[in-house]
């Protein structure tokens, strides 16, 4: 991807992003997306939703879900993206790190979390995907059993200087329509 550029078709290599902002900007920047508030549209047509923080609890209120008659307790993450046609969410935690401390137990919680936010989606069926977004301080050999832990029960990791693959999210590619 080409940083702060228009994305051609070769480019779409993955997500780089510091913060949710820079999110939306990526898909402003690709051939035939824009996001209109937090829909993000392709082709004319709504292809997702961001849905991160509170505007979560929004999303399953205006479903018919009332979160706590089904957790104790709000999780709020980074970022959601609710992708309309694989009927699929995709929670985004981002972390950062420059010195030892609690974001590396934070990390342990994946497991958890993915649990309690398919408690929250089942009522609508919508398959629940978690992704932590790290910065490379990571990528330190110390952390290589917590990163093998966090894909044996189901979730998964990107580092931020590598980004999220465009394909992981299943969503149009301007490549598949050239």
């Amino acid at each position: 991807m080409i940083k702060g550029g228009k994305g051609g078709a070769s480019t779409l290599t993955g997500l780089e992003f510091e913060s949710i902002s820079s999110l939306k900007k990526f898909f402003n920047n690709i051939e035939n997306y824009e996001v209109i508030g937090d829909d993000i549209i392709y082709d004319g047509k709504k292809a997702a939703q961001f849905i991160g923080k509170h505007k979560l609890y929004r999303f399953l209120g205006n479903r018919g879900v009332n979160w706590e008659n089904i957790i104790s307790k709000r999780l709020l993450p980074d970022e959601a993206l609710y992708i309309t046609s694989s009927n699929k969410v995709y929670i985004i935690e981002m972390k950062s790190q420059k010195v030892g401390g609690s974001v590396d137990e934070k990390l342990q919680t994946c497991d958890f979390k993915l649990r309690q936010y398919k408690k929250l989606f089942e009522p609508l069926g919508i398959e629940v995907h978690f992704i932590y977004l790290l910065d490379d301080w990571f990528k330190d050999s110390s952390y290589r059993d917590v990163l093998n832990y966090i894909k044996t029960v189901n979730c998964n990791y990107f580092f931020q200087s590598e980004g999220i693959p465009f394909e992981y999210f299943g969503l149009p590619n301007t490549t598949e329509n050239t």
